[in-house]
């Protein structure tokens, strides 16, 4: 049964309910769809008294996009709050709760597109040295953060959530459950498997906590949060590099980029990165193609 007269905050709850419950999408991902919701139900509302999800029309959603544009904030984030309040309706329309889409007829800002960083193999080999960081638990625990965010190029939420259970040390592989719920089995080096192996070994012993399912604990034994992984690359990578971006989705990139420029299939990178299409995994071919251009920039007589 329709409901067109449903509040706002309740059409956004619902939907939020659905991306948790019935999608399995990370937390991350789940509160980064909240802000998106709540920073246009914040200005829809104060700007027009807003208070059902009916009343929302496109003049409405373009009317926050230049207070956005105004603000300063990219192209790049506002097509992303778009998307955002699109899945929203789209989720409504599917329930009957909407007749129609007010973004049907709205078009969001041109964007360049903007290349991943990624950190050149020697900064990479320098962050995987043992030596970087502290003989103790928590310098175990952030070494085998990083490694593991390098080696397999998981995103930090997958990292997150990685139990004992889904690592096969007899296949060499681990498996991971990525956005939408979906499971992928990635290839792991014998050299990472036996750290690994030795970490879980050492965690058992532990007088905390020594059965958590989690692979990685802190030295309380409590699973470690997407927070801790953030602040934990950033501070290492801090230590060998000065670029600016320095966050665990870097590794990611770095990971990608370096398959791509020493010759991997980009069908296969696409799967090892958990990418729905194609397009998504396209963008590190462009990254060979910059360092073709300044090789031949730097050596060519008339670059």
């Amino acid at each position: 049964m329709a409901t067109f007269f449903m509040d706002i905050h309740q059409a956004i709850d619902s939907f939020l309910q659905y991306l948790k419950f019935e999608k399995h999408y990370s937390e991350h991902t789940i509160i980064a769809y909240q802000n998106d919701l709540s920073q246009f139900v914040q200005f829809s509302s104060g700007q027009f008294d807003l208070k059902k999800l009916s009343e929302i029309a496109p003049f409405h959603i373009r009317t926050w996009m230049a207070n956005l544009k105004d603000e300063g904030i990219s192209s790049r984030s506002i097509n992303r709050k778009l998307s955002s309040l699109k899945s929203l309706f789209r989720y409504h329309l599917k329930y009957g709760n909407l007749s129609s889409s007010p973004l049907a007829t709205v078009t969001g800002p041109k964007s360049g597109k903007k290349l991943p960083s990624w950190h050149e193999p020697a900064v990479i080999q320098q962050l995987l040295s043992p030596g970087l960081y502290p003989d103790d638990w928590e310098g175990r625990t952030a070494h085998l953060a990083v490694s593991v965010l390098y080696e397999t190029g998981i995103r930090r939420s997958e990292l997150v959530g990685l139990k004992e259970a889904q690592i096969d040390y007899h296949l060499c592989s681990l498996r991971v459950t990525g956005k939408g719920n979906k499971e992928r089995i990635l290839p792991v080096r014998r050299d990472l498997l036996k750290t690994i192996q030795s970490y879980v070994f050492d965690k058992k012993k532990m007088d905390i906590r020594p059965d958590s399912e989690f692979l990685l604990v802190r030295k309380d034994g409590k699973p470690v949060n997407a927070s801790w992984i953030y602040l934990t690359v950033k501070k290492y990578t801090s230590a060998v590099t000065t670029q600016q971006k320095k966050s665990p989705h870097i590794l990611r990139h770095s990971f990608a980029t370096h398959l791509t420029n020493a010759g991997a299939d980009l069908n296969a990178v696409k799967e090892l990165l958990g990418h729905s299409s194609l397009a998504a995994t396209q963008v590190y071919t462009h990254n060979s193609i910059e360092k073709l251009k300044n090789i031949h920039g730097k050596a060519h007589p008339k670059g």
